[in-house]
């Protein structure tokens, strides 16, 4: 069953943590059989500590709680006829977010990095440490001159892409995109628009001067996503989110009834 959308499908974004994970994976996967005998695509993590008053804490709501252990009944004197609240405890503290990428090694050179590959995370668009450290990579992979390709397929969030939406054209200024820097000459950037109302293209990624690029086809990952991970039990009846607004939503709600997705 494929999604009822050309390209991608907004309802994934409120499951970002599969479709991540499954996108990851995918790419990988889809990369390493184009690439030369010497490179190697390896799936990366980093991980950061989420902080006390980080904003993107609200991402990731599943905080530990805890049964407070019983105390002998003999060491409480209550009266018989007074109920004693039993509290729960709540345990908080520095809480671990792990991030996937995919990397492109040089085996030749032991295993030097050669290109990066992002698909952007909701905490790498909130102000807060996922941010921070994202726009630190940034500049860790200009200075080396790693090649860059980001993947931006959130509609939510503050932009993190490597180039301001400032330079782009009003018309390329599409919610999902597509960034490639390649590392020997970063100040240059390719930008590639993908509109919710067309089937997503498949992107170059460059590998090192003297090569080709491969290419990855990105309607194809959002494809698998959406028919491994059961996605065709999403409520269509309801407003993604974040909510489609004006043109895009009149779009998407003529597109779901022309599919039977809504009454």
């Amino acid at each position: 069953m494929k999604s009822p959308f050309p390209g991608m499908d907004p309802y994934l974004e409120q499951h970002w943590l599969d479709v991540h994970s499954r996108l990851i994976i995918y790419a990988c996967d889809q990369l390493q059989g184009t690439l030369p005998s010497d490179l190697v695509a390896r799936v990366e993590e980093r991980v950061y500590l989420e902080r006390e008053g980080d904003p993107d804490r609200s991402l990731f709501p599943d905080v530990p709680v805890v049964e407070r252990p019983k105390e002998d009944d003999a060491a409480i004197a209550v009266q018989d006829d007074v109920d004693v609240a039993e509290p729960l405890i709540v345990q908080f503290g520095d809480e671990p977010i792990t991030e996937t990428f995919i990397k492109i090694l040089d085996a030749r050179t032991g295993n030097q990095v050669v290109t990066v590959i992002e698909f952007i995370s909701p905490t790498n668009k909130i102000p807060g440490t996922g941010y921070k450290m994202y726009r630190k990579k940034q500049t860790e992979l200009k200075e080396a001159k790693v090649t860059l390709v980001e993947i931006d397929l959130l509609r939510g969030g503050k932009r993190v892409l490597s180039v301001p939406l400032s330079r782009i054209r009003f018309k390329d200024r599409t919610r999902y995109q597509a960034v490639v820097r390649r590392g020997w000459k970063w100040h240059e950037a390719e930008v590639y628009a993908l509109p919710l109302h067309k089937r997503l293209p498949a992107i170059p990624i460059p590998l090192r001067p003297t090569d080709s690029d491969t290419r990855l086809n990105l309607q194809t990952l959002i494809e698998q996503c959406y028919q491994n991970g059961r996605y065709d039990t999403l409520d269509y009846q309801t407003e993604p989110d974040p909510p489609l607004e004006g043109s895009d939503a009149e779009w998407a709600d003529e597109l779901l009834r022309a599919a039977g997705k809504r009454p």
